[in-house]
């Protein structure tokens, strides 16, 4: 039988990273059940102790997620540990773990501690992790540029006080595939007790290797579970792509000979949650989930598609949940096929009155369109969990007029903590207006970094779905908004940003 290959999820840690992905506690739920119905094996699900938001939510997905084992990260010390166990005392299955950074860089950089303290406090790290459970983890962080004796060092005696999992990060990917494998080889080589832990690889996207990277390490190197994020998500390049690993071992298994237990019909479904929840939208090429992944354009590939479908495909689009036969909903459309489709794309409403705002938002968009697809139904979702609750900022109306010649003229009414206020604004465009608008009463002094407009489906009844990055004092945070009237989608998610922004609850990355 083949060897089994651990897929390790680690978007909600690793992949809220990227500058502005920062996720609520209701979308990281969303995203974790989501990957509970895609079937990974491992959910790391935050760093507990670097916010409350972040052990909130690490809280709330051990108790809503079951199967799946749930972790937690932590740095190589006491507190952080015991924040992660308390986090983590809900779930099912648990893990810990924990890293410390391991490179001379590193260590005399950053950590300014000797080797030596270094190996002490992984020791005691490991120790102190595994009162709490059996299931621990460790990380060298910067592996793949630390001294390989050392390195020996710290992961034997690491197993010794009980670490089930050891994973080799090349943290800053600066790995190439053939170098990255036989360093994890001559690791498992020379670690004398190496047989006694699962070893697992996680990789950056730097230098564009962290898929080959990840491969090498599995077959070169013997590791057998890989660090992974939906659509690569993750700090600077992004990580490890889930579905590019995943489609590689199953489309290549006479190569790699492993089995997994993910639904791969399931991928392009999760792919679209991720890219909507957190604003970062997928290229059109991107492998496996990209819109033109199963596209032909050449006349020879139509032809040979045409006469022998593997001609140019080598996987099958409904393999990784594309499919062209969906049931579209529609205007006429009663509220139990409104709830079960909610089902089937894994959206869970805690009570019918959510439920009913749902629907009746579902209704207003069928009579502006004639038909909704699934993306739209993520987004009015998306749209219902931001306009409720106690968002600082509300969007409720707007005006807006531009002519050529003229300079673009907006008037927006929104609330603040629920009392309306109208303002109006010029700009160079109407979303500059809007924005110009806004601002004039909610004076943020933010920065807008990144304005980006996608069609969520084809047409042009089509909502658009607009992203708007912000940065303050450190911050970045990603907004979005969705509607058939970009303007007003602009509008909605330049509140959103400012929701995040005026949050007391800040994200701290886990090097910091």
């Amino acid at each position: 039988m083949a060897e089994q290959l651990i897929i390790f999820d680690t978007t909600l840690r690793d992949g809220e990273q990227s500058p502005g992905a920062s996720m609520t506690k209701d979308e990281k739920i969303r995203i974790a059940r989501q990957l509970e119905r895609l079937k990974v094996d491992v959910i790391e699900a935050g760093f507990a102790a670097a916010s409350q938001g972040d052990f909130e939510s690490i809280q709330a997905i051990a108790s809503a997620v079951r199967e799946p084992i749930i972790c937690s990260l932590s740095r190589a010390n006491d507190r952080d540990i015991s924040r992660a166990a308390e986090a983590l005392k809900t779930a099912q299955r648990k893990r810990i773990h924990t890293f410390i950074a391991t490179s001379p860089l590193h260590m005399e950089k950053k950590l300014r501690m000797t080797p030596d303290q270094v190996l002490e406090q992984a020791i005691q790290a490991v120790r102190f992790a595994r009162q709490f459970t059996d299931d621990v983890e460790f990380s060298p962080e910067d592996g793949s540029r630390s001294d390989m004796d050392f390195l020996c060092r710290v992961i034997e005696a690491v197993i010794k006080e009980g670490a089930t999992t050891i994973n080799f990060a090349d943290t800053v990917g600066y790995g190439v595939p053939e170098l990255y494998g036989n360093m994890l080889k001559t690791l498992r080589t020379k670690v004398p007790n190496s047989d006694r832990a699962v070893w697992s690889v996680h990789c950056h996207n730097d230098l564009g290797m962290a898929v080959a990277n990840s491969l090498a390490g599995v077959m070169i190197g013997g590791a057998r579970q890989i660090e992974c994020t939906i659509n690569g998500l993750g700090e600077r390049a992004g990580n490890t792509a889930l579905e590019e690993i995943v489609m590689a071992v199953r489309t290549r298994k006479d190569y790699f000979d492993l089995s997994f237990g993910i639904d791969t019909t399931q991928i392009v479904p999760t792919s679209k949650m991720v890219a909507q929840i957190t604003g970062f939208a997928v290229q059109p090429n991107k492998a496996v989930v990209g819109a033109n992944a199963f596209a032909h354009a050449s006349g020879i590939h139509q032809d040979g598609v045409l006469k022998a479908r593997d001609t140019y495909e080598i996987m099958r689009a409904e393999d990784v949940g594309w499919s062209a036969n969906k049931i579209v909903l529609g205007k006429l459309s009663g509220r139990n096929a409104f709830k079960q489709r909610l089902e089937e794309l894994g959206i869970t409403l805690e009570s019918e009155a959510e439920v009913n705002a749902a629907f009746g938002r579902f209704k207003e968009l069928a009579d502006k369109k004639s038909e909704i697809f699934d993306e739209d139904i993520m987004a009015l979702v998306s749209d219902e969990e931001h306009s409720h609750g106690n968002e600082h900022y509300r969007y409720v109306s707007l005006a807006q007029r531009s002519e050529t010649g003229e300079m673009p003229f907006a008037k927006v009414t929104f609330a603040i903590e629920n009392k309306e206020v109208a303002c109006e604004g010029n700009g160079n465009g109407p979303v500059d207006a809007i924005v110009n608008a806004i601002e004039s009463k909610a004076q943020s002094g933010a920065e807008l970094l990144l304005f980006s407009v996608n069609a969520i489906t084809t047409g042009t009844q089509s909502q658009g779905e607009v992203t708007m990055r912000l940065s303050k004092a450190g911050r970045i945070v990603n907004g979005v908004g969705a509607d058939p009237d970009i303007i007003i989608a602009s509008a909605k998610a330049y509140l959103s940003a400012l929701n995040k922004l005026h949050s007391k609850i800040e994200k701290v990355n886990p090097q910091n």
